[in-house]
């Protein structure tokens, strides 16, 4: 007699039958996952560097713009050094004579109406500053043609103040009362040591921004942040990014005077500040007739640009001299072009090996089938307001 169905040992074979050809093809599925992963984790790197180079390039090439209105006009390099090394600002400021190759501060006048010129002297510890509103710069006019007082200068706007001396600083307007700005000086010890004179300092709405490497080893992050010089939090730019470094390459002539400075109209030098009067040098020139430059030539004073190296632009001579609060290295004016390298890592630790020359931060992987090396990228930046005549 038959009888239908299967025995227990038949169901037992057939169920051991069913599980090993479904791990074989899940076995087999498996590597196709870990692959579109990592080419998927790869595109976003790709992305992720384009993003980091475009947000770097936007601000560099700007800077050293100066003000195009008023008695003190063109780049900012024939006044002072407006690529920094280093961040500068209200907020955790680096130490005068700091260099550092995983951030940089860069200064720019941007297209803006607000300039003009003191109307009184801001002196050491003030903090009001007042600004013509006619005749001294480009300053907007209501609708029906009229100066706006201050120039156009609202709260919260950063301004730029320097003079023809090599002395600059960067406010932040906390308060406007009709022709006075109420102002804070941008630094983390709020000390100011100059005085700037009526009529002889220039005032500009100005960006300043510093970018730097943020890496929190405890909290596993590493970002490229920006910072805007003044009381503002810092914004993080990019995720996941292991490597920033930048590297300076400058003018080897030592700067001349071409032009008398006894004109009332600049540039009076290739670069730099003029001495203020004839007869008596500054950070640059020496007191003799003609002055002669302070600064050595570089390399073999051919037209090719040279590498700049950490001593060079952090020991001296020091503009507009030693004792200023705000004092600068005089070599920071040779920088006409700024080398940047910058390295992002996968987001996913289970996509990256051990440290190493792959990774600068290891992960958790252990099979190179799921590797998503870190990817990097380098350019180079020649802002054309630190390169004029070039």
């Amino acid at each position: 007699m038959n009888e239908d169905g299967f025995s227990l040992l038949e169901t037992m074979l057939a169920t051991v039958l069913l599980l090993l050809v479904t791990g074989g093809v899940f076995s087999m599925m498996h590597p196709e996952q870990g692959s579109f992963a990592a080419q998927t984790e790869a595109a976003d790197l790709q992305q992720r560097l384009r993003v980091g180079q475009e947000g770097l390039s936007r601000d560099i090439i700007m800077a050293g713009a100066g003000s195009y209105a008023g008695q003190r006009t063109g780049p900012l390099i024939n006044y002072f050094g407006a690529v920094l090394p280093f961040r500068q600002g209200a907020v955790n400021a680096d130490p005068v004579g700091t260099f550092a190759t995983d951030r940089i501060t860069v200064l720019y006048v941007p297209s803006t109406n607000t300039q003009t010129t003191l109307s009184e002297d801001l002196i050491p510890g003030g903090s009001t500053l007042k600004v013509y509103s006619e005749g001294a710069g480009s300053c907007p006019r209501d609708g029906s043609g009229h100066p706006i007082a201050l120039c156009g200068i609202t709260k919260d706007t950063t301004l730029l103040v320097f003079d023809s001396d090599g002395n600059y600083d960067t406010f932040t307007v906390t308060a406007v009362n009709d022709d006075i700005a109420t102002v804070s000086v941008n630094r983390s010890n709020h000390l100011m040591t100059t005085t700037y004179v009526k009529d002889k300092a220039t005032v500009a709405e100005v960006r300043s921004r510093t970018y730097y490497l943020k890496s929190d080893v405890a909290s596993s992050t590493y970002q490229l942040m920006r910072y805007d010089g003044a009381f503002n939090a810092d914004v993080p730019v990019l995720d996941h990014v292991v490597g920033l470094q930048f590297d300076y390459y400058g003018e080897p002539a030592p700067p001349m005077i071409r032009k008398p400075i006894a004109d009332s109209i600049g540039p009076w030098t290739t670069y730099g500040p003029k001495p203020s009067v004839a007869g008596v040098g500054n950070c640059l020139f020496t007191g003799d007739a003609p002055p002669a430059a302070k600064l050595p030539t570089l390399g073999d004073g051919g037209e090719a640009l040279v590498p700049l190296s950490a001593a060079q632009l952090s020991d001296g001579p020091w503009c507009p001299d030693e004792f200023n609060a705000n004092r600068w290295d005089a070599d920071l004016l040779r920088i006409r072009k700024i080398g940047v390298t910058l390295r992002v890592q996968a987001a996913v630790a289970a996509l990256r090996g051990p440290a190493g020359v792959l990774f600068a931060r290891g992960g958790t992987s252990r099979g190179g089938n799921k590797w998503v090396p870190d990817q990097e990228v380098r350019f180079q930046i020649s802002p054309r307001n630190l390169n004029p005549g070039r």
